[in-house]
């Protein structure tokens, strides 16, 4: 095991050992909070493992500056609008020390735009806007709808390819950027936190500071 700090955010219910997992959900916040937290845990799904902590990488995580060898996310960055997402990268170049690795896998927007345009199918476009998640298939209705609305996060904001990653994470400082595939970090902490099902269809980056 590893003796230098991992992040891992927008870990969902993935929280290997070895890991500072973090995650913004207002489900594992409810969770989390003093004395009806316990009966969240019991009511509200999905039930958070007890090593997941609460911590928006947007507004910054308790994580002292440089400390990190590793930082990690997936398919958590497209979810933020683009003043959030420039604000979470910035955060994680924080956070990761000088020859530390900051590893994150997205949607790859420029596979499924090809596929798109090289589509004679009549339902081509219902299908880029259903993979992509940029449109709604319906607006939620009722109490119960804007409740699993509020608490859930499954909507894509901003999507990205390799090049507009590799121009927004050289504007913050990052160095070494290259394409990643799973398994390929050099790393062996990074075999608890990566899944292969998760680089299916996605784009990822390694980077340095």
């Amino acid at each position: 095991m590893s003796e230098g700090l991992y992040v891992h955010y927008g870990c969902g219910l993935c929280a290997p050992e070895g890991w500072l997992n973090f995650d913004a959900s207002p489900t594992l916040h409810l969770q989390r909070l003093p004395l009806i937290g316990g009966l969240a845990r019991r009511w509200v799904k999905p039930k958070f493992p007890l090593s997941v902590q609460f911590g928006d990488i947007v507004k910054g995580l308790p994580v002292q500056p440089e400390s990190c060898d590793g930082v990690y996310c997936s398919h958590v960055l497209e979810h933020l609008a683009l003043a959030d997402f420039r604000a979470a990268i910035r955060n994680s170049f924080v956070y990761v020390r000088k020859g530390g690795s900051f590893r994150l896998v997205v949607p790859d927007l420029r596979l499924m735009a090809n596929e798109y345009l090289a589509s004679h199918d009549p339902s081509a476009a219902e299908v880029f806007v259903r993979n992509t998640r940029l449109g709604l298939q319906a607006r939620p209705r009722g109490i119960g709808g804007r409740m699993r609305q509020l608490l859930g996060n499954d909507q894509h904001l901003w999507m990205w390819d390799c090049m507009g990653l590799e121009k927004e994470l050289l504007n913050v400082g990052f160095c070494q950027i290259r394409l990643a595939k799973y398994g390929d970090s050099g790393d062996a902490m990074f075999e608890a936190v990566e899944d292969p099902a998760r680089w299916q269809r996605a784009v990822g980056i390694q980077c340095s500071k």
